[in-house]
């Protein structure tokens, strides 16, 4: 088979990511700190980002499905794996042979376990809150878990990046279970709950997000560093004379005479028709601004204050997920998730 370079590709920060794992897990005080790998580790390459965090000491990961669960194996030495949707029925054969544990969702779930009739250890979701995934509180306080061999009792905070009551309430609602429900550990935070503070922190946190350099809360700003960096390749170089449109719609005009820089870059590779208006990129320390419409798989950037750029040279495209998620109006979960399989990953 030909290896063909993409004209696109991610540079990934492998001394950010294990940065932003030790300053979360310092958050959590005498708890330990997990990392959730969903989504591929949120675009990033699930293998690789759990490779960095386990030499870096982090032994729980957490993933959405057991497909995503089967694609990790074989795991690294000392490290245990949750599969966050449970068991549904077609998934009891993977649960039986993979070495990870579900995290049970419903009552459903809990007799599919049982009924297995294998006593292994399980994790347990309880919803405190949210109304997403997780048994309701009665049901966990009624019967439902009794003689689970359960790992760890999870819940999720609902409204953990916002000043709300409700945090207090699911924090009140989560005592309790642990009261009364017996497990070898707790668990409760996300990225945003440990910015809360140690009363969030019970015996293991499970940051996400924040891993991958986006911002939970202000209590983190200064201390995440940002991880992925999108570089576009330069497909053409061209002048727009002053008064000409750039791209569909004609929605960008040339104020001067231009010189413009088309990338390989579009909204099939995740970079949406939102960043129109607010986008960038650099090149040598020069700012390109976006001109024009996001095309599918072609973007434009004004680059007459970056003399000589031209054909096949690397932009660096703006990414800070914050300040891109606020100026796109995208999530920084859509950010990162969404950049597609035509970038190249690259971990420095």
């Amino acid at each position: 088979m030909i290896a063909v370079p993409s004209p696109l590709r991610l540079r990934l920060s492998s001394e950010a990511l294990v940065a932003n794992w030790r300053w979360l897990a310092a958050q959590g005080g005498a708890a330990a700190c997990g990392a959730a790998l969903k989504a591929d580790g949120y675009g990033l390459g699930a293998r690789a980002v759990m490779r960095h965090l386990a030499a870096a000491g982090c032994r729980d990961f957490f993933v959405a499905t057991w497909a995503e669960a089967a694609a990790l194996m074989p795991l690294p030495a000392g490290v245990s794996l949750s599969v966050l949707h449970g068991v549904g029925e077609d998934d009891m054969v993977a649960a039986r042979l993979l070495p990870a544990r579900p995290v049970l969702n419903s009552v459903e779930q809990v007799q599919r376990w049982r009924e297995a009739g294998e006593g292994q250890p399980c994790d347990v979701m309880v919803d405190t809150g949210m109304n997403r995934l997780g048994l309701r509180v009665e049901e966990a306080l009624g019967g439902a878990l009794d003689g689970l061999a359960i790992e760890t009792l999870h819940s999720h905070l609902a409204s953990a990046d916002d000043d709300s009551d409700q945090n207090a309430q699911q924090l009140v609602a989560f005592r309790t279970l642990r009261e009364k429900v017996s497990a070898r550990r707790y668990s409760l935070a996300n990225s945003a709950g440990i910015c809360l503070g140690p009363d969030f922190a019970f015996d293991l946190t499970r940051p996400g997000i924040a891993l991958y350099g986006g911002m939970p809360r202000s209590e983190a700003q200064g201390q995440i560093q940002q991880v992925v960096f999108p570089e576009a390749r330069v497909l053409q170089a061209r002048t727009v004379p002053t008064g000409e449109a750039v791209g569909y719609g004609a929605s960008w005009i040339a104020p001067r005479d231009s010189r413009i820089a088309v990338v390989n870059l579009g909204y099939a590779d995740g970079y949406l028709r939102c960043h129109a208006g607010s986008g960038g990129a650099s090149w040598r320390g020069r700012a390109l601004p976006l001109v024009g419409r996001v095309s599918m798989d072609l973007t434009a950037f004004d680059a007459s204050d970056a003399a000589g750029v031209g054909e096949g040279d690397w932009l660096h495209v703006d990414y800070d997920l914050p300040d891109v998620s606020a100026q796109s109006g995208l999530s920084q979960y859509e950010l990162l998730t969404g950049l597609g399989r035509r970038f190249e990953r690259h971990w420095m």
